[in-house]
């Protein structure tokens, strides 16, 4: 099974992602963006796309990665990525399906402000520009597909602690026609 929290930079996926992973038993994290990480080592490089989901082999990576993981050590992942792209969705997913592997799907979703909030306070990164030119996208996906096909959990004014127990909460129990 592979829980994937979705949402834009400031959402608290990372944070939720850490907190959760003690409260799913056989649970793993894997950040999805060390493949892009990979690809972005490629000599000479790969042709410049800006993100590295643009490129091709990431989806399929991606899920092929999560895939031999979980056939190795069984359990679930947790993956902490924002994918914004409907079709790179469909594809990840779809590649997940045809391995019979249940994919929960949340947003993590929190309000522009808070959002924006959130990457210039952050301590870690600090301001990103970067991080900011994702809002917006996050923002129309959220109104076109995303919040369709998911489950969106509101953390503008909850704690990263809460919404780790309500995603846990929300998960089939073992055994369970949906675990």
């Amino acid at each position: 099974m592979i829980i994937w929290l979705n949402g834009t930079h400031g959402a608290g996926k990372t944070t939720t992602s850490r907190l959760l992973q003690p409260l799913v038993p056989r649970s793993r994290i894997f950040d999805a963006e060390k493949v892009g990480e990979v690809l972005m080592d490629i000599e000479p490089a790969l042709p410049e796309t800006g993100n590295f989901q643009h490129w091709p082999p990431w989806r399929p990576l991606v899920a092929e990665t999560a895939r031999r993981v979980l056939d190795y050590v069984g359990g679930t992942l947790i993956i902490p990525m924002t994918v914004l792209t409907e079709q790179y969705w469909q594809e990840i997913t779809a590649d997940l399906q045809r391995h019979e592997i249940t994919v929960h799907h949340f947003v993590l979703h929190a309000d522009e402000t808070t959002l924006r909030r959130r990457i210039d306070d952050d301590a870690d990164m600090g301001p990103s520009t970067f991080r900011h030119d994702h809002v917006r996208p996050y923002v129309a996906a959220a109104h076109s597909w995303l919040h369709e096909q998911a489950t969106v959990i509101d953390t503008t004014a909850k704690p990263a602690a809460a919404v780790a127990r309500e995603i846990a909460e929300r998960l089939p129990q073992p055994g369970s026609a949906e675990a």
